[in-house]
């Protein structure tokens, strides 16, 4: 049994930067929001008013106060790392999909003047991701480990994904759960064949 080389080791260890240094922004913006006068609120998506489109990219580093963002940070940490051991490109490429697919999703189904703010739509589409590296039909997990890690996952995370689309409380909103999901699953289709062209 060989055990990997200290730089293969790093570059592994370091896929998983991406995902900390995400959060690490999203926790200086609270920090930033909390303590300055205002609210950057006002850069979140706002459903139907073509300014709030810039909540595409913004709104996912907003928070409605520190719980908030707690709530979100742990499952993202979690899922965010998942998709990492695949690459820092493939997991950039995953939270762009999330983003601009669960943003325009929102952006469009929700009332208009809606708006959303925080990284759960972020959180769903990683869990679409994960769940459609492990389960798309005619896909093998490429590891063995990664697939039974991704396994518990979904089994721990499962039944608050679902929660959290088909019976989110007042206040939360299930149109970016949803689209959030279909980007990240979207992003697994997209680089499977782009795997399998290489």
């Amino acid at each position: 049994m060989t055990t990997p080389a200290p730089s293969q080791r790093a570059r592994t260890l370091g896929r998983f930067a991406s995902p900390v240094l995400l959060v690490a922004d999203m926790w200086v913006v609270q920090l930033a929001d909390a303590v300055l006068p205002g609210t950057f609120w006002v850069f979140g998506l706002r459903s139907w008013d073509p300014e709030g489109l810039t909540g595409i990219l913004l709104g996912p580093f907003l928070h409605a106060g520190w719980s908030h963002l707690i709530a979100n940070s742990v499952p993202l940490l979690v899922l965010g790392c998942l998709v990492a051991v695949e690459g820092t490109r493939r997991f950039w490429a995953v939270t762009a999909m999330a983003a601009v697919i669960g943003g325009i999703g929102t952006w469009l189904i929700n009332t208009p003047g809606t708006l959303t703010i925080g990284a759960s739509g972020l959180v769903f589409g990683y869990f679409g991701y994960v769940v459609m590296r492990v389960f798309a039909p005619g896909r093998v997990a490429h590891r063995v480990l990664y697939a039974v890690i991704a396994l518990l996952v979904i089994f721990l995370y499962g039944g608050t994904m679902l929660v959290g689309v088909f019976g989110a409380g007042e206040g939360v909103s299930w149109q970016a759960h949803l689209f959030g999901a279909v980007g990240g699953a979207l992003a697994a289709v997209v680089g499977r064949r782009r795997g399998a062209r290489a």
